[in-house]
């Protein structure tokens, strides 16, 4: 039940970054395991925690900075953690790149960053995807959300406009796996 260190580091660079005036404050927030973890330099290549280096830490940016929307928090950082990973050469790459192809790696991808995890492209069409989660560290919100976030802003790299990621099935909300529909113009 483990989370990447690029993921956890990029919450940490997420809210130094933009929202350095609450870091204090966040790293308050959270539980001592959490705080420990945030305290410190984060290694990219070490494994942590998903409970205490990223939904709780997620859980405390929602309460310091989004009024309590953990949810919010967590699609944030997912949209951060996708802008960084997908800079540099890596942009151009994504850039010349089509969603679908960008979206059929993410069952790769997404292996990197949480143990275990597992996600499978159910559908692909022209303007739209249907990806199915089977499988997370922790069945949580915050997860999902940051999954979602990253997804969003990888397919905005791309090119496409108006992606939309709706949810038609949650492991959270009790279902066996996430179902996301994702369309984009």
């Amino acid at each position: 039940m483990h989370v990447k260190g690029t993921a956890v580091k990029s919450i940490q660079d997420f809210v130094q970054i933009r929202h350095g005036e609450k870091y204090a404050e966040w790293l308050k927030a959270m539980p001592e395991a959490s705080r420990v973890i945030m305290s410190k330099p984060v290694y990219v290549s070490d494994w942590y925690s998903a409970k205490d280096a990223a939904v709780e830490p997620t859980i405390a940016l929602g309460k310091v900075v989004y009024n309590g929307d953990a949810v919010k928090a967590g699609w944030e950082t997912g949209r951060f953690s996708s802008e960084i990973a997908l800079n540099g050469v890596y942009k151009i790459f994504v850039k010349m790149a089509t969603p679908q192809f960008i979206i059929g790696r993410s069952g790769k991808i997404l292996p990197s960053y949480y143990d275990p995890s597992e996600l499978a492209v159910k559908e692909t069409g022209a303007k739209h995807v249907v990806l199915n989660i089977s499988k997370l560290p922790i069945n949580h919100e915050v997860l999902e959300a940051r999954i979602f976030g990253w997804i969003q802003k990888a397919l905005e790299v791309t090119g496409c406009k108006n992606v939309q990621i709706n949810p038609t099935k949650s492991m959270v909300k009790g279902d066996s796996i996430t179902e996301l529909m994702i369309t984009w113009n």
